[in-house]
């Protein structure tokens, strides 16, 4: 007789979750996804021949089992991409690897290349003290910042705010200049109304002391991919036709193994007999009975949807859990305006950055991707168009949101003529795309999580996984290792604090015996 798994979500962690189910135990998995498609926010959607990447989804990883697992379904090139090969760049090539150029399933090694630009000018990210920035910055600001910094080394503050995490690693200065408005965009809040965590989570050990150590170490030839923040990267690895495509893969691979994916299909009710799941019914009605649940869901909707005896305070805490929703714009122009002043050799000179990180208080943009860099493969003609995501941070039910698409494209142009970062009348084409609850957010109720993760734990055949079933802002590689954790956990009949608390820096087992 089959033994049966409900899967909430077809994300990174829900997709994991099954993947490794099927690998490693008895149980089918059967995947409940509220979308049309795999993927979740790391999927890529199809415009007119052009790709969009929606958030921008660097592969890098110091974790062997998920490098593992990318690799397995999606070999690394053997040959250069098509933008490398016409510009003669080197990138590391697998040994009988497959052609980028002949063959679709394949990942890619791509030049990381990040800037803020603020004041119309460009600023390495992280910051750097090259004499472009400090001539960008001009003297008084780069006095004021040095000062800054200086003061923050010899006084540190108490963090019990996002805005202390950061004046600490750069000082009051730099903070102002290249953090406060990015993040007020971000979260809706200013960083000093924000809980630390996510510092902690998302920028790790970054610092300017830290930017400038691996500043000198690059510049002397020294490497140790061991050691080097996340932020800091050079090179990191990409599928093809972006995030999307690695989801639909693994999604693929799941249905041959014996596994079942239901699209379409967004959970409303867990019914529950004591502390166990009985069942997990969908909006439209049907219901799937499962000896154990791995859900993605956003913890919020998950607490809701229960209908056995939470406690009032477990209810209260998760129902004021808050999130920020998301927009991107995909717009395709003939070229930017802007000039590229870097040594990196791009198609058409284009600027080379993956992502630019948008200061400028006078617009309400926060990121700007341009999707050539990620992988020539997104756009449909990567040498005479430019394809760009323009990203928005909103709630959903706001004035941003509630824009129709051609009043939000217009604005989205607006803007980008304002930056100087396109003429007027460039755009040829475009489309919006709205993602809700992409980032779990760190204020109101948040500082009582702790609550609703307890009560969770009680829940016998319960395993939360990924960026929404933890309320955690975490990377793909983090919300794959939980799934990969939540199996081995449950398998093992161990406990999940080791979900919980898993770190990519290390495998899964280790987190588990440490």
């Amino acid at each position: 007789m089959s033994r049966y798994a409900v899967v909430i979500g077809a994300g990174p962690a829900g997709l994991t979750a099954a993947y490794e189910l099927l690998k490693t135990t008895d149980l089918i998995p059967i995947v409940l996804e509220a979308d049309e498609q795999p993927g979740g926010i790391s999927r890529t959607v199809t415009y007119h021949g052009n790709r969009m990447d929606l958030g921008g989804h660097r592969f890098f990883t110091k974790n062997d089992e998920v490098a593992a697992l990318w690799h397995q379904l999606m070999p690394l090139q053997g040959a250069p991409a098509y933008d490398d090969r016409l510009l003669g760049r080197d990138k590391p090539l697998a040994p009988a690897g497959p052609d980028p150029q002949t063959e679709d399933r394949v990942m890619l090694v791509r030049d990381r290349v990040s800037r803020i630009y603020f004041s119309r000018k460009f600023f390495d990210y992280p910051i750097s003290m090259k004499w472009q920035t400090l001539k960008n910055m001009g003297f008084r600001r780069t006095v004021a910042a040095g000062f800054g910094y200086v003061w923050s080394v010899l006084f540190k503050r108490e963090e019990k705010t996002l805005k202390d995490f950061m004046i600490n690693r750069f000082g009051t200065p730099l903070y102002r200049m290249f953090f406060e408005s990015y993040n007020e965009k971000l979260w809706g809040r200013n960083p000093a109304e924000i809980a630390p965590d996510w510092g902690a989570q998302r920028i790790k050990g970054l610092s300017l002391k830290k930017a400038v150590s691996e500043m000198l170490k690059s510049a002397l030839g020294i490497r140790n991919k061991g050691t080097v923040e996340t932020s800091l990267i050079e090179q990191f690895e990409y599928p093809k036709y972006g995030p999307g495509q690695l989801y639909t893969v693994m999604a693929e691979e799941i249905v041959r193994m014996g596994g079942t994916i239901r699209y379409g299909k967004e959970v409303e009710t867990l019914t529950m007999d004591g502390s166990r799941i009985t069942g997990v019914v969908t909006q439209d009605g049907e219901r799937f009975e499962a000896e154990v649940v791995f859900s993605s869901m956003p913890v919020k909707d998950l607490i809701a949807g229960m209908d056995g005896n939470v406690p009032q305070t477990v209810r209260t805490v998760a129902n004021g859990l808050p999130y920020r929703d998301f927009i991107t714009a995909g717009v395709l122009v003939d070229r930017l305006l802007l000039q590229n002043e870097t040594d990196r050799k791009t198609l058409g000179n284009l600027v080379p950055d993956c992502w630019i990180y948008v200061q400028e208080r006078d617009v309400k943009m926060g990121r700007i991707q341009i999707f050539n860099n990620w992988s020539p493969y997104l756009v449909a003609d990567p040498e005479h168009t430019v394809w760009i995501g323009l990203e928005y941070f909103c709630s959903e039910g706001d004035a941003l949101w509630n824009l129709s698409e051609e009043a939000f494209l217009q604005l989205a142009e607006e803007e980008l003529v304002r930056m100087q970062i396109i003429a007027p009348g460039a755009v040829k084409d475009g489309t919006r795309i709205r993602v809700k609850k992409a980032y779990p957010a760190y204020f109101d109720t948040y500082a009582q999580f702790g609550v609703v993760r307890d009560y969770l734990n009680t829940v016998e055949n319960l395993y939360c996984i990924g960026r929404n079933g933890q309320h955690r802002y975490n990377n793909m590689d983090h919300s794959m290792l939980t799934a990969m954790e939540a199996v081995h956990a449950w398998k093992n009949g161990t406990g999940r604090e080791a979900v919980w608390n898993v770190n990519t820096e290390e495998s899964y087992h280790e987190v588990k015996q440490g």
